[in-house]
């Protein structure tokens, strides 16, 4: 990974954001050589707002109000995306699970590093901006995103439900 400051990147993350308002996150840290985490945490504008990963579990729970939601879960090798809901909540030593008729996920709970409430623009439409709260590993690669919307644009209520998420769980 290269070695660049935090205003040198946030300049380098605006200047790939103004070439390509739409580019994911992900190819961003890959192109410019940092974690993801670092390409999210220099998103221009306030469009990331670091929450108290701290509160991962309350963060967690709090998506069961929001219903249906976009999951993506990515790794080196390999994107999983599924829509479902959370809830049935369970902790099993090192897992905190979700298991829900529509959603099955074990997080590894002590691995997570840090957190985002996320607006961006969407890779798939220059008109759709997403709502996401987005979980790193300590590493800084993405661990998991919650998507509130993800193909169309947001309801007000979704974004009235993300205002409430970003305020709630703000870092301090």
């Amino acid at each position: 990974m290269s070695r660049s400051t935090p205003d040198d990147l946030a300049r380098r993350v605006r200047e790939a954001l103004g070439r390509n308002p739409g580019a994911m996150t992900m190819q961003l840290a890959r192109d410019l050589g940092v974690p993801e985490v670092e390409v999210v945490r220099a998103l221009p504008d306030g469009r990331a707002v670091e929450l108290d990963a701290g509160h991962w579990e309350e963060i967690i729970r709090a998506f069961e109000a929001l219903g249906q939601v976009h999951v993506i879960v990515s790794n080196g090798a390999a994107t999983v995306e599924a829509v479902g809901q959370f809830g049935g909540f369970s902790t099993w030593g090192e897992f905190f699970n979700v298991q829900t008729p529509t959603l099955d996920m074990h997080v590894r709970w002590p691995q997570l590093g840090s957190a985002f409430a996320v607006e961006k623009r969407s890779h798939l439409n220059d008109e759709v901006t997403t709502l996401s709260v987005q979980f790193f590993d300590r590493a800084g690669a993405a661990a998991f995103k919650v998507f509130l919307n993800f193909g169309g644009k947001p309801t007000a209520e979704r974004r009235e439900q993300f205002a409430g998420l970003r305020e709630r769980f703000a870092l301090a």
